[in-house]
């Protein structure tokens, strides 16, 4: 032991040495910080062992097979190394034994195998839903079809795209529930399962309370002092970071959803003639929330978007409606997905046609095809088309007793208007987000829109077969009372054996909700011949709208006759003969026809008499003639 420190290391020593025969092999191999002054290894400080209880699979005892420590005289004392030996800073429930360690095992729950208390608002009522590849689905489509699957009605918040998920929020558990059993139960069109990741999450940043009356008062003023009136220019650079807002500790976010629409809200009430609008630096991440924006600012020439955190060109679609001269996009992270300054330009110019300047460059100037003179009025409407005099009696008397019974509020005499192999569908326009609460929800779940409804399971149940099928269908729709006076009837197809033709009009819903609203309808027959000279149908297709304004204006100008008093079935085979025919040579409609025959005795001579007369004189009123 006292040849040099050459056999200070026993056989039994687990440390690295130059000296000892288990290590013979490092002889002469120098590492740093291992001479004789060196610091202490872990393995080297002196750690008081803990009694370990129990017996089996703890540390050996010191009573076996006890390890003695032979030292280097010029090393202080050093306790042996043992891995599954007491290490320092352990909890004190340790001290106890193995037998008194409480393992629990969590189990990663998937999203299938979660569940939301519903109304826990102790806890959290606000729950964000991922979609995994979203980015490829169609905003429209595919928040139609969840809500067409969805049990609970739900309101998606803060939409929008994050890389290629698409990301929203609800602040209801029932709706996040239901949300969680519509994972994997749509497919697209390229028949893979959409899937749902819904989790609980805290308030979004982004959603926030309106700003109280006097913060909106201040928002005013410093928007004003912002506002160049001799450019009709409005800076809002930066607008958080102002020092009177900061000054009353209000927070305006413009990546905010209420925040923009407080501010757009104070654009349109103030200065809507804005010609040009600065919102760099404002840390904008999507462009939702400015999609009012050429409604509030109808003018704006110049806009500027530079320095903000915009990373998708899809993002400026929102602002398409905007006639734009100059736009400011630098230093967004969408700059840096074209290939080449001519690509940035061409996708730019896509959305605004009419841009001259680009992040301060000047643009070649636009190809445009638009006219710049006053529009011209188009011509007038022709109303319906017939092909012949005899398929127009045809076709009118078929109308005429079809949507007799359709309005009389018992629809199963329609059986004998369809043909046993009938098909026949029902489609409304695309309804933004929550359509359960919007005007057209009672045709909303019978929508086959083809546009929207990708689910093609769905598309097929949709669709109506045979002519059971068919009037038990229309007989669940709502009671209505249509415009005859609004049909305009177009014959799209003729041959011997088929016939197809498209009518248009306006009818009043009677009953449900929507009672006493005013909808437009287009309607598209395909008949064949039946007996007694009828019509039978075998395909219809009905797409029911709003009505616009002018069409409201003209619907029901002359209340039409109610079903319990519709004239057709309470006629002789003989007047109805007659009905028809004088209807086809005066030019009016059936009901102002009856009119002038029944006024006249239905004597046809003088009732033809009569209404050339009037007409002579200009007093027959235009909602008399067909359109």
């Amino acid at each position: 032991m006292a040849d040099g420190g050459k056999s200070g290391f026993s056989e039994h020593d687990d440390r690295v040495g130059g000296g000892g025969s288990s290590n013979r092999g490092f002889a002469g191999r120098r590492r740093k910080g291992r001479g004789p002054f060196r610091g202490k290894m872990y393995s080297e400080m002196n750690h008081h062992q803990k009694n370990w209880s129990g017996a089996g699979s703890g540390p050996r005892s010191r009573g076996e097979d006890e390890d003695v420590l032979m030292s280097d005289p010029h090393d202080p004392l050093r306790s042996r190394y043992t891995p599954y030996g007491h290490r320092p800073n352990r909890p004190d429930r340790e001290r106890g034994g193995l037998s008194n360690i409480n393992l629990t095992v969590r189990k990663n729950l998937g999203v299938s195998e979660q569940s939301f208390p519903i109304g826990c608002a102790s806890r959290t009522t606000w729950f964000k839903i991922t979609i995994p590849y979203g980015w490829k689905y169609e905003k429209g489509w595919l928040f139609t079809t969840l809500q067409s699957v969805c049990t609970v009605p739900f309101i998606p918040l803060e939409v929008h795209y994050a890389n290629n998920r698409i990301v929203f929020y609800v602040d209801d558990s029932a709706a996040a529930n239901a949300l969680r059993h519509v994972s994997r139960k749509i497919v697209d069109s390229d028949g893979y399962k959409v899937q749902l990741i819904v989790y609980p999450c805290n308030r979004p940043p982004t959603v926030q309370h309106d700003l109280k009356p006097e913060e909106l008062e201040h928002l005013t003023q410093c928007m004003s002092k912002r506002y160049d009136g001799s450019q009709q220019a409005l800076d809002l650079k930066s607008l958080r970071t102002d020092p009177d807002l900061v000054a009353q500790n209000i927070d305006v976010v413009l990546n905010r959803r209420n925040c923009m629409l407080n501010v757009l809200r104070i654009i349109e009430e103030n200065i809507p003639e804005l010609l040009s609008l600065n919102l760099s630096y404002n840390k904008l991440y999507r462009l939702d929330d400015m999609a009012d924006l050429c409604q509030k600012a109808p003018n704006l020439k110049i806009l500027n978007l530079s320095s903000n955190q915009l990373k998708a060109e899809r993002d400026l679609d929102r602002l398409k409606g905007l006639k734009l001269e100059e736009l400011w996009l630098d230093g967004n992270p969408l700059c840096d997905g074209f290939a080449d300054q001519s690509t940035y330009i061409s996708t730019v110019r896509e959305r605004f046609p009419k841009l001259l300047r680009l992040d301060g460059h000047e643009l070649p100037p636009p190809i445009s095809f638009d006219v710049e003179a006053p529009p011209t009025s188009l011509p007038a409407s022709k109303g319906s088309y017939f092909p012949s005099d005899d398929l127009k009696v045809l076709i009118l008397r078929f109308l005429q007793q079809y949507f007799t019974i359709y309005d009389s509020g018992d629809r199963q005499a329609l059986l004998n208007a369809y043909h046993d192999g009938a098909c026949c569908s029902l489609s409304i326009p695309a309804i933004k987000y929550n359509p359960s609460r919007g005007s057209l929800s009672e045709y909303f779940k019978y929508s086959r829109n083809v546009k929207k409804l990708r689910d093609p399971s769905m598309r097929f149940r949709l669709l109506k077969h045979t002519r059971l099928n068919v009037v038990a269908f229309l007989n669940e729709l709502p009671k209505t009372q249509h415009d005859i006076n609004s049909f305009v009837v177009d014959v799209c197809a003729q041959t011997n054996t088929l016939l197809c033709f498209t009518l248009n009009g306006l009818f009043k819903q009677v009953d449900g909700k929507c009672r006493d609203l005013m909808w437009a309808f287009s309607r598209v027959f395909i008949a064949v011949p039946a007996a007694n000279n009828g019509l039978c149908v075998i395909n219809d297709e009905l797409f029911i709208r709003k009505a616009n304004e002018e069409e409201l204006r003209k619907a029901f100008d002359m209340p039409a006759p109610t079903p319990s008093s519709s004239p057709v079935p309470t006629l002789s085979a003989e007047q109805q003969e007659m009905l028809q025919a004088f209807s086809l040579q005066s030019g009016m409609n059936l009901e102002w026809s009856q009119k002038c025959l029944s006024d006249n005795g239905w004597d046809y001579t003088h009732a033809a008499g009569v209404f050339t007369q009037l007409k002579a004189q200009g007093k027959i009123p235009e909602v008399a003639f067909l359109n």
